[in-house]
Formats: C-alpha cells, sequence, structure tokens
C-alpha cells in the first residue's frame, strides 16, 4: 500500500450475482464506498432464474429481491451495468481502474417500465432467461423484479424501426446513445464474475439441441417457476403435454477427463434432487428417477434431505452412466439405454430428460483476469492460496463466488462476505472517508394522530419475511 497518501476508501466488485451483492452490502455497511461493475444489463447473476433452492426449498426471489432492494437504493453504492474493465493500475490502497460503458439506448432516469415499447417492438429473438424456452423483444426487460428498473434495447437485434421511441410517452428511447468511458479509484477490487453452464451440444448422444424434450436443468427451473414460460405448469417443451415420467441425467459437463473436465461442480446432485421433489409437487403422480455415478450430499442439511426425496417423495436413484439417448418416433418420448449395477443392458422410456448441467467458468473471465493481472488454474478458476480461497495472486484483488470455483449458494454467501472482510482489513484506515450519510425527512409529533400499524406476513417453504 501507498504510504505516501492515504488509501482510498472505495471498493470496485465486479460482478453482481449474490456473491457480488453480499461483498458490496457487507461493505457499504462496513463504511466504504462501492462501485458494482455489472456486464450484463441487470444485476443478480442466475439466482433469478431458479424456482426454489435447496436444502428448504426457499423460492429463489424471496430471498433475493431483499437484497437486489438494498443493493439498490444505498446511498454508498453505484451499480454501473453493461460495463467492463478494460485496465487496472496501482497497488493496494491505491488502483485505478480503466471502464467502458456500453449504451442502454434507454435513459434509466426517465424510463418508467410501463412496457408500452416492448408491446409495439416488431422483433423477436430467443429469451436468454428463459434459456430459449420463450421468446423476448429487441427492446426487453430482463426479468419482471430486475434492477434497475428500465428496459434495454439490444443492438443485435434491433432493426431501428423507431416504433419504440414512437411509443415511449417519457422520450427515454435514444438509439444514438454512445458508451463511456471512466475511471474510478479504488483502494481494492473483488472479483465475482459467476458462472455459465455446461453445453450439452457437444455430448450428441445425449440429443440436446435435436430433441425437444431433452432440456437443461436450468431450463427445467424455468419451466416450473410461476413466473417461468409455462406459468409453473409442468408440462413439455414439445407438445405442452404433462409428463409422467422425468428422468435426471447426472455429470453431464462434470467429472469428464475426456473434455478435460476433471472437477465436480459441487451442486448438481442436490439440485437435481431439489428438481425431482418440486416436480412431485407440481404433479403428485410423477415418476421421477435420477441416474448417477455417486451421491454427494456434504452440506448442512444435504444428506437429510437426500434420503428425505428418496423416502418421503419416491424419487428413484439409480448407479449408471446413460450411454445414449434415443427419441421414439410419434410419442416423441425418449428411451434411455444404460448398464445397471449388476452388468445387465437396460432400456427405460421417459416423456422429459433433464441434463445436469455442471459449471464452467464465466464467459469472458479469462479475458477479465487477464487484464486484472490475476493467474487461473487448470480448469480456468481463480488460482488462490491453498488455504485462503478468497486470495488471488494479485495483492489488494479478492476472488469471490464461483470464480474460485463451482459452489451452492450458501457457500457462496459465505466466501463473499470473506472477501468483504480482507477488504475491511486492508482499507481500515479509510473506512468513512468516501461515504455520504444518510438524510432523513425531519421527525413531526404523531402522538395525537391515530396509530397506523401494519403487519404483513408471508411465508414460502420455511421461509417467513
Amino acid at each position: 500500500m501507498s504510504t505516501s497518501s492515504r488509501p482510498s476508501g472505495a471498493v470496485v466488485v465486479i460482478g453482481s450475482g449474490i456473491s457480488g451483492m453480499q461483498s458490496a452490502l457487507d461493505l457499504a455497511e462496513a463504511g466504504f464506498k462501492v462501485y458494482v461493475v455489472e456486464r450484463g444489463p441487470a444485476v443478480a447473476g442466475h439466482m433469478p432464474m431458479l424456482d426454489k433452492t435447496f436444502p428448504t426449498n426457499d423460492c429463489s426471489m424471496c430471498i433475493l429481491s431483499p437484497r437486489v432492494a438494498d443493493l439498490g437504493r444505498h446511498h454508498n453504492i453505484e451499480v454501473l451495468t453493461l460495463t467492463e474493465v478494460t485496465g487496472l493500475d496501482g497497488e493496494p490502497g491505491d488502483f485505478t481502474l480503466s471502464l467502458y460503458r456500453h449504451p442502454r439506448y434507454v435513459d434509466e432516469s426517465r424510463c418508467v417500465s410501463c412496457g408500452r415499447c416492448e408491446q409495439v417492438c416488431p422483433r423477436e429473438v430467443p429469451g436468454e432467461f428463459n434459456q430459449g424456452l420463450a421468446p423476448r423483444k429487441a427492446i426487453y426487460k430482463p426479468y419482471a423484479q430486475a434492477f434497475p428498473n428500465a428496459y434495454v434495447i439490444d443492438p443485435q437485434a434491433c432493426v431501428r424501426c423507431g416504433a419504440c421511441a414512437e411509443k415511449c410517452a417519457r422520450k427515454a428511447i435514444d438509439h444514438e446513445m454512445q458508451g463511456q468511458k471512466r475511471q474510478i479509484r479504488a483502494g481494492a477490487v473483488i472479483l465475482s464474475p459467476g458462472f455459465e453452464l455446461f453445453d450439452p451440444v457437444s455430448r450428441p448422444e445425449l440429443g440436446y439441441g435435436r430433441f425437444p424434450n431433452v432440456v437443461t436443468s436450468l431450463q427445467f427451473e424455468r419451466i416450473l417457476s410461476a413466473s417461468g414460460p409455462y406459468e409453473g405448469h409442468l408440462v413439455r417443451p414439445s407438445d405442452g403435454r404433462e409428463p409422467r415420467r422425468v428422468a435426471w441425467l447426472q455429470c453431464v459437463g462434470s467429472r469428464e477427463p475426456r473434455s478435460g473436465i476433471n472437477y465436480c461442480s459441487a451442486v448438481c446432485c442436490m439440485y437435481a434432487t431439489k428438481e425431482a421433489m418440486v416436480a412431485r409437487e407440481h404433479s403428485p403422480g410423477l415418476e421421477t428417477a435420477i441416474f448417477y455415478m455417486d451421491m454427494r450430499a456434504y452440506g448442512k442439511g444435504f444428506e437429510q434431505y437426500y434420503r428425505r426425496a428418496r423416502e418421503e417423495y419416491g424419487v428413484r436413484y439409480v448407479p449408471c452412466v446413460i450411454s445414449e439417448i434415443k427419441e421414439v418416433p410419434g410419442s416423441r418420448n425418449l428411451l434411455l439405454r444404460y448398464r445397471d449395477s449388476g452388468g445387465a443392458f437396460r432400456e427405460e422410456e421417459f416423456d422429459l430428460v433433464v441434463l445436469s448441467a455442471g459449471m464452467r467458468p464465466a464467459r469472458g473471465s479469462g479475458e477479465l483476469a487477464g487484464v486484472l493481472g490475476v493467474e487461473l488454474d487448470g480448469s480456468g478458476y481463480c488460482r488462490h492460496e491453498e488455504f485462503n480461497p478468497v486470495v488471488t495472486s494479485r495483492p489488494g484483488v479478492y476472488a469471490s463466488g464461483t470464480f474460485a470455483g463451482p459452489r451452492d449458494i450458501p457457500e457462496t454467501v459465505t466466501a463473499a462476505s470473506a472477501a468483504a472482510g480482507y477488504v475491511s482489513r486492508l482499507l481500515s484506515a479509510a473506512r468513512h472517508s468516501e461515504t455520504r450519510v444518510k438524510e432523513y425527512p425531519p421527525e413531526r409529533d404523531v402522538h395525537r394522530e391515530p396509530p397506523r400499524v401494519g403487519v404483513f406476513v408471508c411465508n414460502c417453504g420455511i421461509n417467513i419475511g
């Protein structure tokens, strides 16, 4: 750290998934100015796409929404969406980050998210949030509760017809909006760029992309979700019919040395178990089977969760590796061929097959590591100290979430708070040096007024809020 000047009391958090949000909120509450740099048009990463979370089966958005709201309204957090880091200079306590913010083509300060622009847009493309199961317009809102609460134009899809601009009463749309360069001084950087799922198209024997009733685990989350393309009804993509038998195939893109993926993705066993349980709740007569190599239920409450799925929900666990999936002509059902534990070949027919896709480093994380001078391991994840999984090869730059390796949500949140703790220690001398105090409206005497008390309680899973 520079001895010639006081360290900066600002921190840059790169990535705004649950990990980035946790780090940002911890640091802002600890007395630091926080810049959240997000390359996408909205915060929160993959978590809004999930229906429920294991092992409590709480609604994902019930957990996430309060954090998104806190992030958006915190007076010491500035969120920069559609922004990339293009350079990092300096030393711990005195970094200078160069940023480039891509145009949104919609003025966030003017947009009220009424949706009239989307209604008149003539251009449709596959929607990322629903994993291609439903289209979105060229001008769109990433998801219903998105922050910033504003629309964005996809320049690759937009035909510049001007219909949206004509419909916008707030004059928020600007097709000529330009990108902006910016530099920020910060004392430390936290990297939480997230992850992406393995693309099963590279496994043609599994039929993904060829058979419509073979879906990924994240697509199945969108099928189950009430905010998804089927409004929470468990149906097949091919014909909208409710399936009677659903199979999950584990370790698709995990523990595959032939594909160069030698690691376990840590979450697949449990999220498949969760999806099978929730699917049974949607359709009580549903038959569910999970085809797995090894069951890895190592977290707190995970073993009990696994036993509950097997004993209370009737989820069948089959130890094997599926060698091939074939489509049945006419019905579009799927035929699974495998060798059982006794060595005999068997075939089973299912209405729907879910591929439990493993985690991979986020697209662009390698380039980001190069820009920041951070070393990666052989799998593309951040190389960190053996007993300090948030400490990277560059002093003052810390890793959080799945940038350091596959993690579930609780472990990700723990790592995010750990990274914030390291930063707080590094920049303790600069605490409160760049923050501003929240101003409250003046108090008034209400003792003569009738009491106004509201009690609002909702529950989801075992969560009460």
